[in-house]
């Protein structure tokens, strides 16, 4: 089996065993008075404040790094079961979709540049750079999803999309106190640009099979 090949089993197993957990939360809250635009609301909400945590993060980096981490995975957790909420009690709108797809991004948005910033605090260019790099990548997976879905093709191929990101980056988050911030930013921006590479090929492949 080819590395690539590989890697897409890995994924697909774990987006699977993913999808039936998220299923049965979802079971759950459908039955409940919670709101698919309250968990988008709960999830930004989370991601600002881990945003503001890990700008702090130099006073006490145990304490405000893993607190960071535990909101912003909680944060992004939420905003992906709004859309999986909203879909299964058929409370799914076009406005709301695309009010989900905008979250996803501020998001993320919030925590790398907060750690940018926390970057360019300490003088690491490098790495500032990187973050900046990965965060435009990371916008760029999602569009070049959504404008291959719009000719119609599939545009979900790839190793970095979202859940991958929030893994890195919280994965980062975590062993921040050890110096391991930019060596995840650094991996983050690589798969990002990386998938919006495969995108693009896989855009090209199959517009040349229709």
């Amino acid at each position: 089996m080819q590395p690539t090949a590989a890697l897409a089993w890995v994924k697909q197993g774990y987006t699977n065993g993913t999808r039936r957990l998220a299923a049965r939360w979802i079971g759950g809250l459908a039955r409940t008075r919670v709101t698919p635009n309250a968990l988008t609301t709960a999830g930004i909400s989370l991601c600002a404040a881990a945003a503001v945590v890990v700008w702090f993060g130099d006073h006490s980096q145990w304490l405000l790094y893993w607190t960071a981490a535990i909101l912003f995975v909680v944060g992004s957790i939420l905003d992906i079961l709004a859309g999986a909420l909203a879909r299964r009690s058929d409370k799914a709108t076009p406005f709301g979709a695309f009010i989900d797809s905008i979250s996803d991004r501020v998001s993320e948005g919030f925590v790398l540049t907060a750690v940018a910033l926390v970057f360019s605090r300490h003088g690491n260019q490098v790495a500032l750079a990187f973050a900046v790099a990965s965060m435009a990548g990371s916008f760029l997976v999602s569009y070049a999803r959504a404008k291959a879905e719009l000719l119609g093709l599939r545009g979900d191929v790839g190793l970095g999309s979202r859940a991958e990101r929030v893994v890195v980056i919280t994965g980062g988050l975590v062993f921040a106190p050890w110096g391991g911030l930019q060596w995840a930013i650094y991996f983050l921006a690589a798969t990002a640009w990386f998938t919006v590479l495969q995108r693009v090929l896989s855009v090209r492949a199959q517009l040349r099979r229709k």
